[in-house]
Parts: structure tokens; sequence; C-alpha cells
């Protein structure tokens, strides 16, 4: 069975339209047959043998698809072999690849153009009018309907993630009637300006210390409560922790595994490179201790915060002795 679009190039770095992407190429492949095999790699990770033995049809029959992620990464010898696929696919076989955009890897991308595959834009969205775009176009996704003037009220008490502003969007549209104004963003977001927990959360698992600790201490300072970002660090290492520890798989058999959203994986599995056994006990440990005070224990709730913080980037760097 040849399906269309068997050769699919998602390019851009925008962390939740490069899932979608991936994860709309499964679904449709699974439409067609629901049993489809699915595999993941990571180009840095992988070598041209890894590739054909990927792509080599199963003796059984039936799709599969195959997902190679970060093309960017690859080395001469994959991204020959990437090409030649491309020149003569496997009927039976879904090549979905991603592609950072930038000028790493160029040639990749453009051959895998050339080759005919079936390009996905997934840039990151910087500009405020298209995020103004990416908000109207989410709302009527889900079913409902806004105007500019609430899409920019939402960019405000939200903030520019695009994780966070499809959250967001699902919410409003989930507790209303579906029409979605000013009003309706001011009454659900109150209080809210720029940040959120998630984004100190992502920053401080990164390692990225002088980002965790500016996002905290604006968000403490528009009147974000501490125990909401209490629970995003302690939600993000626990996340990272679980994922770490599952073994090396795909992030759709990981979901699966785990009762996590592949997106949810896809991230953790990028958030878990560079951290240690020992370091994410330590962080889980932080991360608990954080809870108990911001949720009764501390006097200050903001310095408790902002210890976890400091606590935590040092914990990612954290070796076995």
């Amino acid at each position: 069975m040849t399906l269309p679009d068997a050769l699919r190039l998602v390019l851009g770095d925008e962390e939740l339209l490069v899932a979608r992407s991936v994860a709309a190429a499964i679904a449709e492949v699974r439409q067609a047959e629901p049993d489809a095999a699915v595999e993941e790699f990571a180009a840095g990770e992988m070598s041209a043998g890894d590739l054909n033995s990927a792509v080599t049809p199963s003796l059984f029959g039936g799709l599969k698809v195959v997902v190679i992620r970060d093309a960017q990464d690859a080395r001469k010898e994959l991204a020959a072999a990437l090409l030649a696929f491309a020149s003569a696919p496997e009927p039976d076989t879904v090549l979905v690849i991603t592609h950072a955009g930038g000028a790493k890897g160029k040639a990749v991308a453009d051959g895998l153009r050339d080759a005919g595959a079936t390009v996905v834009p997934a840039a990151r969205i910087t500009k405020h009018r298209d995020r103004i775009d990416f908000i109207r176009e989410e709302i009527r996704r889900l079913g409902g309907r806004t105007n500019e003037t609430a899409a920019d009220a939402l960019i405000a008490a939200v903030g520019t993630d695009l994780r966070d502003l499809a959250a967001a969007c699902s919410q409003l549209v989930a507790d209303t009637d579906g029409r979605i104004d000013t009003d309706s963003v001011n009454r659900y977001y109150r209080g809210r300006a720029e940040v959120s927990g998630f984004t100190v959360a992502d920053a401080a698992i990164v390692g990225d210390l002088p980002k965790a600790l500016e996002a905290l201490r604006w968000a403490l300072h528009v009147g974000v409560d501490p125990v909401p970002i209490a629970d995003a660090l302690a939600d993000g290492v626990r996340t990272v922790s679980r994922v770490a520890s599952a073994g090396r798989a795909s992030a759709y058999q990981l979901a699966t595994t785990l009762g996590l959203p592949p997106w949810k994986v896809e991230r953790a599995q990028r958030q878990a490179r560079g951290w240690s056994a020992e370091g994410l006990a330590r962080a889980m440990l932080v991360a608990a201790e954080c809870n108990a005070e911001v949720k009764g224990g501390a006097e200050d709730r903001g310095y408790a915060l902002e210890r976890a913080v400091f606590a935590l980037t040092a914990a990612r760097d954290a070796r076995s002795d």
C-alpha cells in the first residue's frame, strides 16, 4: 500500500508545531492501518545502517512510520543514505524527518525538498502578529471564535510560549460557550503576565539559571501564586526523572507506557540531556522540600522558590562520586 506524502519534512524549531506535525503524520497512517508500527530515532545517534534496517519492509507486511528527529545533526553517511532513500522510497514506509531549519545541515533539508518531500512548516513564531493569528486559529480549531483584541489580551496574560497559549485556548473554549472576548481572558487569567510556572521550571531544568531567576522574580512581582510555580517545578523534575529512567525508546512508545502525551515525553527527553541519576535524585528532593515549604512551611515563599531554583540548576551538574 502506498500512501500520499510518504516522505515528509517538518521544517522548523517551534516545539509545539513540530510535535503536532509528527503526531498528525502518524495519525494519518494509523487511520489507514491502525496497527502500523512506529519507530523513532535521533539523527545524531543514527547510522546509515540503522536507517536501512528501519525502512526495510517487515516480513509480515503492513505500513510503518519511521521518524528521524533533528536531521541537521545527521553525519555525512546518514545524510547520504537519507537522500538515497528519498529518491527511491519503500512503498509501505512513511519517513517523517524533522529539521530545525537553520544553516546547519541545510544540504539535507534542501535535498529532501528537491526529492519531493512534503514540507510541513514549523518555524518558531516570533512576531506578535503571527501569535495573534495562531491564537485565533487555535480557538477556531477547537470550535470557538475570538477577535484580535482578546487574542492580544491572552498574550499579555499568559506570555509568548506557544504551549502555554495553546493550553489557555483549550481551557477558555472548554470553560465558556466558545465565544472568547477580552472579559473572558481577564476573568480567567487576571494576575498572570508574561510568565508561568512552566516558564520558570523549563529554564531551571535545562540549567539556565539567569532565565529561571528572571522569570521567577517577574512572576512573583506580577502576582503569580507561588503554589503553581512550585507544582510546575515538581512536575518538570518528576517527568524528566520518569522519562530518563524508562530507557531508550521512541516518544510514542514511552507515552503509552508512562501515560503521558508524546509531546511531553519528547520535551523531557531533550531536557534529560546533561542530567545524571544522582542529579535527578537530588532534584527530586529539592522539589519535594520546595513544595512543602511553599504550601505551608516557609515564612517567605518567594525565597523558598528562589533557593529551589538555585539548587535545581546546581543538581543538574551533579555527578556520581
